[in-house]
């Protein structure tokens, strides 16, 4: 019997513990999560409250802290390498060559010349002065240029203080264009460019010149687009078959022609004189300006006869090229 009792004692007893220990551990819990779930709702809208104020006053500062980041590290670099390789890729060499011994081979095997950038050192040396003066005279046009200006042309090749751009075509001296014309034909016509420095007018005003029998064509050395490649391929083929004189002076060139019997007329649509009441027949030297400035004050000066080419419309000018055929066309119809 008191073995049973305290067994029954013992047994009431755990069992009341047990129920009193869960509900104990429950409350617990239950206060636990409580609490917990109060401090993450407080926290949350403190957080909230938080961004709220910061989005009102600073609504875009964080996209505006990181976007120059990104661009300055990824984004710029980027774009400087593509454009520089577009610039090289768009420059074309083909035509072009530097370094000491490979420009003197060329100047000595006397291949067509268009242009040489040189610096001091090389332009005053013993074994090019000679060369260089030679080419000058003859109406090359040679620039005397910084070791930095010539790296920047050539793109940082080794260029060893000179470069030169080759000719698509050679060029003969004043004298023999001269003689050439008047040996071919009565009244020959000669072209003259006064500061054209667009190749495709010039290659275009060449391609006119010579499908209008014209005897040869006269370009300055300075301000004046020389026998490029892009010259030589808007001419399409007609520079194969032109007399190409480059001289130093162009009013020079014009008092020498006068010499020798030609009349100088130039194009201006200023004059009052049309091309259309011009009726003369001689030899003639036809001055072509540019578009926008026309023929310079100095060189119309030298012209016997300024002409210009009657508009209809409401256009006020032509493209030099445009001007030139049309010249043409008028003297050599007559």
């Amino acid at each position: 019997m008191k073995n049973s009792s305290k067994k029954n004692f013992f047994g009431k007893n755990n069992k009341e513990n047990k129920k009193n220990s869960d509900f104990n551990y429950y409350l617990k819990n239950t206060n636990h999560s409580e609490k917990n779930e109060r401090f993450l709702n407080n926290s949350a809208k403190k957080n909230a409250e938080n961004l709220n104020k910061n989005d009102k006053n600073n609504t875009f500062s964080s996209l505006k802290r990181r976007k120059p980041l990104l661009k300055s590290k990824t984004e710029f670099p980027n774009k400087n390498l593509r454009t520089q390789q577009e610039l090289t890729n768009k420059r074309n060499f083909d035509d072009w060559i530097w370094g000491k011994h490979s420009v003197y081979e060329t100047l000595i095997s006397e291949r067509a010349i268009n242009r040489i950038w040189c610096t001091s050192e090389i332009f005053s040396s013993d074994k090019f002065y000679i060369l260089l003066k030679d080419l000058k005279s003859k109406g090359v046009l040679i620039e005397e240029v910084s070791w930095n200006r010539l790296s920047q042309l050539t793109y940082g090749a080794s260029h060893q203080g000179v470069a030169l751009q080759l000719a698509c075509s050679k060029t003969i001296s004043l004298e023999q264009l001269i003689d050439f014309s008047k040996h071919n034909c009565a009244n020959p016509i000669i072209l003259a460019l006064d500061g054209i420095t667009d190749p495709h007018n010039v290659g275009a005003i060449i391609r006119s010149a010579e499908a209008f029998d014209c005897k040869g064509i006269i370009i300055p050395q300075r301000r004046s687009a020389g026998l490029t490649g892009t010259v030589a391929k808007v001419a399409a083929g007609a520079l194969e078959h032109l007399q190409v004189s480059r001289v130093i002076n162009l009013n020079r060139a014009l008092e020498e022609l006068k010499k020798n019997g030609f009349l100088v007329v130039g194009l201006s649509g200023d004059s009052q004189l049309s091309i259309s009441n011009f009726l003369e027949k001689s030899p003639l030297v036809v001055i072509v300006g540019s578009e926008d400035k026309g023929i310079s004050l100095l060189t119309q000066k030298k012209c016997d006869h300024l002409l210009s080419i009657p508009l209809k419309g409401k256009t006020s000018s032509l493209n030099a090229s445009v001007a030139a055929a049309i010249s043409l066309f008028h003297f050599t119809s007559k």
